[in-house]
């Protein structure tokens, strides 16, 4: 795939401003998007849609994005990137950080986030 490829991304954000703004820009960038409020929500589209790349919310309301994603992972094959407030002085320390392919604080940075899309080398 080159870097101009298109995905079916599934953005899990609780704050239903953030979801719908970053959904907003990934259609705009030409990719196929589906979206969750929690965990409960993001499984069934993960069973439902089978995205290729998940941006997941830590703080989750249910369970969180670490949770989440070990959950996501069972399913099948999915690039998950985390989105968290967390500072680096404040980021979990535990393995669970490594659940994840890629990491980005809020506010992300669309450029960034849209430029991890490259498939992993």
């Amino acid at each position: 795939m080159s870097v101009d490829s298109k995905y079916r991304v599934l953005v899990v954000e609780d704050d239903a401003d953030a979801r719908e703004l970053l959904s907003d820009v990934l259609r705009h960038a030409g990719h196929e998007v589906e979206v969750a409020g929690n965990a409960d929500e993001a499984l069934v589209q993960v069973d439902a849609f089978h995205p290729e790349l998940a941006i997941i919310d830590i703080g989750l309301p249910d369970l969180d994005g670490y949770q989440l994603a070990q959950r996501i992972r069972e399913r099948g094959p999915c690039r998950l990137f985390a989105l968290s407030g967390f500072t680096a002085s404040t980021a979990p320390s535990d393995t669970a950080v490594t659940s994840f392919d890629a990491h980005f604080l809020k506010p992300v940075d669309i450029s960034a986030l849209l430029r991890a899309f490259a498939p992993p080398t």
